[in-house]
C-alpha cells in the first residue's frame, strides 16, 4: 500500500516536470529581433505587439533600443546590429542606400491624414493675435524651426510655403528639437516651427502657439516608416512573421482611433501601453493629442515620399544619389502579412 501510495503521489509531479521540460525548448526557440526606435508615439505598433504578445506568438523576442533619431539607426542597420528600425524618411536614408547600404522601407509607421495631423506647422500665438500672420504668405521673412536638416519636417515646411506662393529661401530656417521649439516660441526666439505631438497640444494649451492652418497642410505625408536591414530581409520567414505581429498591432491601434483622437472602444488599453512604453506618463495627454495615422495594411504613401525626395535633391541634400524612391521600398512583407491576416475590419 505504501508503494502504491508513493507512486500515485509522484504521478502528478512527474506530469508537471514533463510539462515544464516540454515548454522549455519552445521558450528557447524564440528568435531575438533587434529593433531600433525613435521612442515616439508612432512606435505604437512595436509597443502593442510586444505588450500583447503578438511577437511572442510568432516565435519572436524583441530587443528594443531607443535612438535620438532615425538617422542614427542607418549605420547599425547597415552593419547588422539592428534588424528593424523605425523613424522618419530623411535624406540620409537615400544617401546610405546609394552607398550600398541595403536598407528597405517595408511598412507605414506614421503618416498624416485629414483629422490626424500629428505633425504640423505652429505659429506663435502673439503673431496671430496681432494680425501679423493671417495666411501662409505672411511666413515671408520669419524664423522657422524644423527638426533637422534633410528631415521630412523641412519638406513639410516647404509645402506650407508653396501654399503662400513663397520659396524655401524666403524664410530663415533653424534646427531645433521639438521640446526646444516650444521654449523658443515662448521666449520669441523663433516665429514658428514644424513640430509633432505632444508638443503641438502643449503649445496650444499653454497659449504659446496655434496651428498655421485648420486643414491639413501636407495630406498623406509619410512621416515615419518601418525599415528592414539586409540581413533580416534574407531571413524571409522570420521577417514575414515580424510583419504579421506588427500589422496585427497596427490594426489594434486603428481600432482605437475615433474622430481625430484615441477614443475608440479599446482607447484605454492603447493609452495604457503608450504611457508604459514612452516618456509621457500622463494618460490625459494621450487622450487630448491628435494621433498620427498608420495604414492597417502597412501601405506607404509613395507619392509623398517622391515629393520629399525631389525636395531633398533640390536642396542639395542628396547630390550624388543614383537611386529612386522605388529602390528603397519593399512591399512584399506587408503584402504577405495581409494575405495571412485577411482584410482589416474596424471594430
Amino acid at each position: 500500500m505504501v508503494t502504491r501510495f508513493a507512486a500515485l503521489s509522484l504521478s502528478p509531479l512527474i506530469a508537471i516536470c514533463a510539462a515544464l521540460f516540454a515548454a522549455a525548448p519552445a521558450q528557447a526557440q524564440l528568435k531575438t529581433v533587434n529593433v531600433g526606435i525613435a521612442n515616439t508615439s508612432s512606435d505604437i505598433g512595436f509597443f502593442i505587439a510586444d505588450k500583447k504578445g503578438y511577437f511572442k506568438e510568432q516565435g519572436i523576442a524583441v530587443k528594443i533600443t531607443p535612438f535620438a533619431s532615425a538617422a542614427l539607426m542607418v549605420a547599425p542597420l547597415g552593419a547588422g546590429q539592428l534588424d528593424v528600425g523605425g523613424g522618419t524618411v530623411a535624406a540620409g536614408l537615400y544617401n546610405a542606400v546609394s552607398s550600398k547600404i541595403n536598407v528597405k522601407i517595408v511598412a507605414d509607421k506614421g503618416s498624416i491624414r485629414e483629422g490626424y495631423e500629428y505633425s504640423t506647422l505652429m505659429i506663435r500665438k502673439d503673431l496671430v493675435d496681432s494680425g501679423k500672420f493671417k495666411s501662409f504668405k505672411d511666413l515671408k521673412g520669419m524664423t522657422i524651426a524644423t527638426a533637422a536638416q534633410g528631415a521630412g519636417s523641412e519638406s513639410q515646411l516647404n509645402e506650407a510655403l508653396k501654399k503662400g506662393g513663397l520659396k524655401y529661401t524666403d524664410v530663415k530656417v533653424v534646427y531645433l528639437g521639438f521640446p526646444q521649439q516650444l521654449a523658443a516660441m515662448a521666449n520669441k526666439g523663433i516665429d514658428a516651427g514644424v513640430t509633432v505631438e505632444p508638443t503641438v497640444t502643449r503649445a496650444e494649451k499653454e497659449g504659446v502657439a496655434v496651428r498655421a492652418s485648420k486643414t491639413v497642410i501636407y495630406p498623406g505625408q509619410q512621416n515615419a516608416v518601418v525599415l528592414y536591414a539586409e540581413g533580416f530581409i534574407a531571413q524571409r520567414p522570420l521577417a514575414e512573421k515580424f510583419m504579421v505581429a506588427y500589422l496585427r498591432a497596427v490594426r489594434d491601434y486603428n481600432d482605437s482611433l475615433k474622430n481625430g483622437k484615441i477614443a475608440g472602444p479599446n482607447a484605454k488599453e492603447i493609452i495604457d501601453i503608450l504611457t508604459e512604453y514612452t516618456a509621457v506618463k500622463d494618460p490625459k495627454i494621450y487622450a487630448e493629442i491628435t494621433p498620427g495615422a498608420c495604414d492597417p495594411d502597412g501601405k506607404v504613401n509613395v507619392a509623398t515620399l517622391k515629393n520629399d525626395f525631389n525636395f531633398f535633391k533640390q536642396r542639395g541634400y542628396i547630390p550624388d544619389v543614383k537611386i529612386g524612391v522605388e529602390d528603397v521600398i519593399d512591399n512584399s512583407f506587408a503584402t504577405a502579412a495581409v494575405k495571412q491576416l485577411g482584410p482589416y475590419k474596424k471594430k
